[in-house]
């Protein structure tokens, strides 16, 4: 089948899609202050870490428009696979909704479906690779379609903060839970609702034990454990995202695992020295 599968950009693909013609990005906007930027692959991490932590305020994205979608969905194809954020978290998804809304005005022959990751990050990621699989093995448009809203419904996400100073800005904790939790060296165990929100699973004291103790869950409750593809995602710390796949080795078996640094988007809110897992 020939097919498309488009991204927004707090999606952390592999090379190897990035150079594939089959996939598309496209770029949410990040913005510090006066400071404006597209995250797309001039995206410099290390710059957008230290105007983030130099800034007061809370550091915003935009999402892409339905005509930025619209754009992207061009083309002879089979099948045209959107994967965005959770809707409960931009609003990536409504713009992508209502651009194939109005790009299949224009040609109702063509089949777009867009995916509601219900996560973000390596979740997106998840996703998509899981589409690419089965349009490779020559699965139909309403096939991959059912499969892959049931295999969202499996995933889980999972991420550790070095600092709550980014869901600070963001209005989700207050300047005292905060502060206590950065004086105590607090570091809380989060994950993600069935609807895409987020939630606190556990806290521990220290970054290490955070780790061990995200791993014990994702553990204890993955299924099947075997047929599923590992993903990390990492802000500026490699070897912390090798820690977390060796912790993962000790406690489950799985068949492939992949560690990739965050983009804009999730380096925006995972901030330097951020974990997010999903499986």
């Amino acid at each position: 089948m020939k097919y498309k599968i488009i991204v927004d950009s707090c999606c952390e693909l592999p090379k190897e899609q990035k150079n594939d013609l089959n996939f598309k990005i496209i770029p949410l906007t990040l913005s510090v202050d006066d400071y404006q930027v597209v995250d797309d692959e001039n995206f410099n991490q290390k710059e957008f870490i230290k105007r983030v932590s130099e800034s007061p305020n809370c550091p915003k994205s935009a999402c892409p428009s339905p005509e930025a979608y619209m754009q992207s969905y061009e083309g002879d194809y089979e099948g045209v696979f959107v994967v965005t954020l959770s809707a409960n978290l931009s609003g990536s998804y409504n713009s992508a909704v209502l651009g194939a809304n109005l790009y299949k005005e224009a040609h109702p022959d063509t089949k777009v479906y867009v995916f509601n990751s219900k996560s973000a990050s390596v979740g997106e990621t998840q996703i998509a690779l899981r589409i690419q699989e089965l349009a490779e093995a020559g699965v139909d448009f309403d096939g991959i379609v059912e499969q892959v809203e049931a295999f969202l419904e499996e995933m889980d996400t999972y991420f550790v903060l070095e600092t709550l100073d980014a869901l600070r800005k963001n209005g989700r904790l207050t300047n005292i839970q905060a502060v206590l939790a950065n004086v105590l060296s607090i570091k809380p165990i989060m994950g993600a609702n069935p609807d895409g929100t987020i939630c606190k699973l556990d806290q521990v004291r220290g970054m290490n034990k955070a780790l061990i103790k995200m791993a014990d869950i994702i553990a204890a409750k993955v299924k099947r454990s075997e047929e599923k593809r590992l993903l990390i995602a990492h802000c500026n710390c490699f070897e912390r995202a090798e820690y977390v796949k060796q912790l993962m080795e000790e406690r489950i078996k799985v068949k492939d695992t992949i560690i990739l640094d965050t983009a804009g988007v999730s380096t925006l809110y995972a901030s330097d020295g951020g974990i997010i897992v999903t499986i």
